[in-house]
C-alpha cells in the first residue's frame, strides 16, 4: 500500500501517522519548500504541488490509495484538474478519499439532515465544494466522499482558546453545530480503506449537535474558570468569515458510518473529546482516552481526519 496525501494538514497528518506507524509508505504534497522539509521528517515523501505546478511522475508511481484535502477553488477542483489522467492511468488505485464539508447541505432551520438530504449550499465557497463532488464522482475514480462536520482537536478546540484568551460564546437561539474530533476522522477513512465503496458517501461527525456557547461553558468547567460572558450573534463583533458560519443550522446524521463501516466513535460528543483534551492543552500527562482508536467490526483488508 502506498498513500498519497493531496494536502498534509490537520487531517491527514493524524491518517498518515497511524499508517506510517503500519509500514505504509506515505507521500504528500505542499506548496511550501520549507513544509516539504518537514513532511521529510516526519517520514512522509514531500512533493510540491499546487495548480500551475503539476507533480513529476515519480509522484505516482506504486500509488493505490489517495487522499484529497486540498479545497476546490474558484477554476474547479485543482487535483482533478491538474491530474485526474494521471489518477485514471494508475492500474493499481482500489480507493481515493475526497475530504469535503457538511456546509453542502445549506441551511435547514436546525433540521436533521443525511447523505441522502440534496443539496442546498448557500454561500460560494460550500458551492464550490457541492460542484467538486460531483466532478469527483463522476470521474470514473474509485472515489469516496467524506463530508466532515467542524474539526477540533488537539491545539484546535474551546480548551486551548480558553487558555489562549480567545474563546467567545456566540448565542444565536436554536443554533447548533455538528463537530467530529480529528482522530474519529482517521478512523473513518482506515475504516473505509479497508470496506472500499466507490461513489459512496459519509458524513463524518459525532453523534451529539450542540450549541457552541455549551462547548466553551463545558470547557470553561474542565478548567475550573468562569465562561466568557454570552455575547448576542447580533450585535457580536464578527469577521465576515466567521459571520458565515453562523448563516446555516442544521443537524448532521452520522449512521451510515456505523453501520456500514462499523466504526464506534472515541468522541461520540464533545464531552468526551474535551475530557482527553484537557491534560494535553494544559501539560500534563494525556489522557488515555486520547491514544484510544474508535474500534470497528472485524473487517477484511484492502489493500483525515487525522
Amino acid at each position: 500500500m502506498i498513500l498519497l496525501c493531496f494536502g498534509y494538514g490537520y487531517s491527514a497528518r493524524v491518517l498518515a501517522r497511524r499508517l506510517l506507524a503500519r509500514g505504509v509508505e506515505v507521500r504528500g504534497t505542499t506548496r511550501s519548500p520549507d513544509k516539504a522539509l518537514a513532511l521529510a521528517g516526519e517520514g512522509i515523501r514531500p512533493f510540491l504541488f499546487e495548480r500551475g505546478r503539476p507533480l513529476p511522475e515519480e509522484a505516482f508511481r506504486g500509488v493505490s490509495h489517495v487522499l484529497v484535502s486540498i479545497p476546490p477553488d474558484e477554476e474547479g477542483d485543482p487535483v482533478l484538474d491538474g491530474h485526474g489522467e494521471d489518477l485514471r492511468r494508475l492500474a493499481g488505485l482500489v480507493w481515493v478519499g475526497w475530504l469535503g464539508t457538511t456546509g453542502v447541505y445549506g441551511d435547514r432551520g436546525g433540521a436533521w439532515v443525511d447523505e441522502e438530504t440534496p443539496l442546498e449550499p448557500t454561500i460560494a465557497r460550500t458551492d464550490r465544494r457541492a460542484r467538486a463532488e460531483a466532478a469527483w464522482l463522476a470521474s470514473g475514480l474509485p472515489v469516496h466522499i467524506f463530508r466532515l462536520a467542524g474539526i477540533y482537536g488537539p491545539g484546535r478546540n474551546a480548551v486551548r482558546q480558553l487558555l489562549d484568551g480567545t474563546a467567545r460564546r456566540i448565542v444565536k437561539p436554536g443554533q447548533v453545530f455538528s463537530r467530529i474530533h480529528v482522530e474519529d476522522i482517521a478512523s473513518v477513512l482506515e475504516a473505509s480503506m479497508a470496506r472500499p465503496h466507490p461513489g459512496r458517501i459519509y458524513n463524518v461527525c459525532d453523534d451529539e449537535p450542540a450549541p457552541p456557547q455549551d462547548v466553551v461553558a463545558f470547557a470553561a468547567e474542565l478548567l475550573g474558570v468562569p465562561p466568557p460572558a454570552e455575547e448576542p450573534y447580533e450585535t457580536a463583533a464578527l469577521s465576515p468569515m466567521a459571520r458565515s458560519f453562523y448563516r446555516d443550522n442544521r443537524r448532521v446524521r452520522n449512521e451510515r458510518i456505523k453501520s456500514e463501516l462499523g466504526v464506534r466513535l472515541a468522541y461520540p460528543t464533545y464531552r468526551e473529546g474535551l475530557r482527553a483534551l484537557l491534560a494535553v492543552e494544559t501539560g500534563g500527562e494525556p489522557d488515555a482516552e486520547a491514544g484510544r482508536r474508535p474500534s470497528a467490526a472485524p473487517i477484511s483488508p484492502a489493500a483525515k481526519l487525522g
